[in-house]
């Protein structure tokens, strides 16, 4: 087992024979496997990552629903993930709905993460959803704490960063992601091959809302958008 995309890469370079089975790993843009339906490699299981363009337009919405005064948005990435790439690609193609403008703005390691809040500050945006990757994961403390001393209300990915101090968390049910890979090792240990077992991405999504920071920052959530919540922290 190598759950995230880190540990199923440091799997991989120890072995090209042993089935590695992932739970969030986003096999695809780093070569862990060929394709979706057909791996071909030793690596499986599951994917975080959702080639679902609605999902973090859904995502959007609701921070857009959080604040609805706000109108100028940012969306801090990474410039050479393609996934951030499509991600952006949907984002511009709904901000005419939402009544928004998107501004993105890039990240390439942590050094970077500062002047971007100062970019977002420059452009007084309003609000910013912030893309997973490794250095935004290994560094989000740092940017939930610029969020916070910006006064920019933020949307993350992973339940733990909405626990740590975040506006609130729009993403993967990791908890289910993880009781599903257990069910690729029990495949695999009655003889299934990992390059022929298909990698499954997210199905469940799950929204928590931290108040304490909505407080924090002077906003009031809406009861509708409480109402919708899986988890709220107070």
């Amino acid at each position: 087992m190598a759950p995230t995309t880190v540990e199923a890469l440091a799997a991989k370079q120890a072995t090209s024979a042993i089935p590695i089975v992932t739970a969030t790993a986003d096999s695809l843009s780093v070569g862990l496997a060929a394709s979706l339906a057909r791996p071909g490699g030793n690596v499986t299981g599951l994917s975080a990552i959702s080639d679902d363009p609605g999902k973090f337009t859904k995502g959007l919405a609701l921070l857009a629903e959080a604040v609805p005064m706000a109108s100028r948005f940012a969306v801090l990435m990474g410039p050479n993930n393609s996934l951030h790439a499509q991600i952006l690609k949907g984002a511009v193609g709904a901000a005419a709905r939402l009544h928004i403008s998107i501004l993105p703005v890039e990240k390439r390691t942590p050094d970077d993460i500062d002047s971007a809040f100062a970019t977002m500050a420059t452009n007084e945006i309003q609000a910013v959803a912030v893309l997973s990757d490794p250095v935004e994961f290994a560094n989000r403390r740092m940017i939930i704490e610029l969020a916070a001393k910006h006064r920019i209300p933020a949307m993350y990915t992973w339940r733990v960063e909405a626990v740590e101090g975040g506006l609130f968390a729009y993403g993967p049910d990791i908890a289910d992601l993880n009781r599903r890979a257990a069910g690729y090792v029990v495949k695999l240990l009655q003889g299934a091959k990992a390059g022929e077992l298909p990698i499954e991405q997210a199905e469940r999504f799950r929204l928590v809302i931290n108040l304490k920071t909505a407080k924090a920052l002077g906003l009031i959530v809406p009861p509708t958008l409480l109402a919708t919540a899986d988890e709220v922290i107070e």
